[in-house]
């Protein structure tokens, strides 16, 4: 080998060195990078906050693909833009809006339109506001889809629609159109979970041009659904109307009197706050967060997605549902479904939603400490409101004449049961009643309700400081 055949050689052999040991560098800070990723990946607690902020992009604005049905069907966008922008009608004002409860994320707005609104430059009377609002997604619940000419093409509906308000930082821009469940307001910051008790789903269905689709489903006219429809009033929803077609409970009867008849079916927006630890998440019993999840953005806001309940093939009770197949939704390809795959992590987020804390100065605090005596004590009440879950741990259900009521609603879901409903934090959701369908109006009544149903004997005081414990409770 001659002198620079070898210096060659040598060379060679160390960039084959070099390249060898940058190779392996390489490969062990591959690997240890790999190893970090799969940490993260696997880290329980990042993973927990990955799940909780896709869980609120969908409770927030997610439609599942449901402006198909309110828009597309329905024609409901026409009904808001008004004749006015190529719809039909007088259109939707945002006085209107905030009169049948929608609420304004003031977050969605920029400073100096909000200040525009609170200085009263802002016409409130004007549909084409609306169509600005929704323009900037600020209209809680509702998304406006619209054409290349600024016209509205289409609106779908997220979960915040009926399960998130707003605070009262903005009390003034109520605007005189309603007086909001105590504690939130019209136009402020979102809080997701609370019931929106203000908000008159019937009334905003009933704008529809087209109802024919829940018509024919009924057998009905459609001025006979809009009829319905009105009858609900606000923070109310029947989501059974569809699978039974019983819109009106004939009587309404507590402790064996009948106190009212033909009462609407439609009952109470639950809240979506304090569901962690408790079993079933309806007033009666239907199934777990992500199986009412699942019914509700597929048989209701009518996304597209799958769903399946055999219970809902039983024609004596649900004749509706079974007829049209409700129990065992078409099979569509996974690719094309929107509402499964986000179902866990809306769980999550839902889950996790903090529980709020009572007013300050909204109970009296050494009532309150009485109260807690009797709760566990003379009145019973943990018996089933256990703490802090506030329900029962496991199969929360119990028939009608347990608690002393009507068997209506009771008897529109498989288990033919009501559950006992989780009363934390019953200071979000005191508009429009208590029970199911709001037939108690005040804790007092409630107190008295029990009182009688299971002979307590609670005095005058003692209801009052087990009202002010109520009061005091939050998950």
């Amino acid at each position: 080998m001659t002198r620079s055949t070898s210096r060659i050689w040598l060379v060679g052999m160390s960039v084959l060195w070099l390249f060898t040991v940058g190779l392996a560098l390489g490969r062990s800070r591959f690997d240890e990078r790999e190893g970090e990723d799969k940490a993260r990946i696997q880290d329980p607690v990042q993973n927990a906050a990955q799940k909780v902020k896709r869980g609120q992009r969908t409770f927030r604005f997610e439609t599942f693909g449901d402006q198909a049905f309110w828009g597309g069907t329905l024609k409901l966008h026409q009904a808001i833009e008004g004749a006015r922008f190529g719809g039909v009608g007088p259109g939707v004002s945002p006085r209107t809006a905030l009169a049948v409860g929608l609420k304004i994320d003031v977050d969605a707005l920029p400073r100096n339109i909000l200040e525009q609104i609170e200085k009263g430059r802002v016409n409130l009377d004007d549909p084409a506001v609306t169509l600005a609002l929704l323009r900037l997604n600020a209209v809680i619940g509702v998304t406006g889809e619209f054409n290349t000419n600024g016209t509205l093409k289409s609106v779908g509906i997220q979960c915040a629609l009926c399960h998130s308000a707003v605070d009262d930082s903005h009390p003034s821009l109520c605007a005189g159109a309603v007086t909001p469940n105590p504690g939130t307001g019209c136009v402020g910051r979102r809080l997701d979970g609370w019931p929106n008790r203000d908000l008159n789903v019937g009334a905003i269905i009933a704008l529809a041009p087209d109802l024919s689709a829940f018509a024919s489903l009924l057998g009905v006219s459609q001025d006979t659904v809009r009829t319905v429809l009105r009858s609900w009033g606000p923070g109310k929803f029947d989501a059974e109307l569809i699978l039974d077609g019983k819109a009106f409970n004939p009587a309404q009867i507590s402790n064996g009197v009948v106190t009212r008849t033909n009462v609407p079916g439609a009952t109470l927006i639950p809240p979506a706050v304090g569901l962690g630890g408790v079993n079933l998440h309806t007033w009666t019993g239907w199934g777990s967060v992500p199986h009412w999840n699942a019914f509700v953005a597929n048989l209701e806001m009518h996304g597209v997605g799958r769903f399946f309940d055999t219970r809902l093939d039983n024609a004596a009770q649900f004749p509706i549902a079974a007829t049209h197949g409700f129990g065992d939704l078409p099979h569509i390809s996974p690719d094309d479904d929107q509402i499964t795959p986000k179902l866990s992590d809306l769980q999550f987020y839902q889950l996790s939603i903090p529980s709020p804390p009572p007013p300050a100065g909204s109970f009296d605090p050494a009532a309150a400490k009485r109260g807690d005596d009797l709760f566990s004590g003379k009145a019973g009440c943990n018996t089933c409101h256990v703490e802090p879950v506030w329900s029962e741990p496991g199969w929360n259900l119990h028939l009608p004449a347990e608690v002393c009521v009507d068997a209506f609603q009771a008897n529109r879901a498989p288990d033919l049961r009501y559950r006992t409903s989780p009363i934390g934090a019953i200071f979000t959701h005191t508009k429009g009643g208590f029970f199911h369908d709001g037939r108690f109006p005040t804790l007092n009544a409630v107190v008295d309700h029990y009182n009688t149903c299971f002979r307590l004997g609670l005095s005058n005081s003692e209801k009052h400081d087990l009202i002010q414990y109520l009061l005091s409770l939050t998950f």
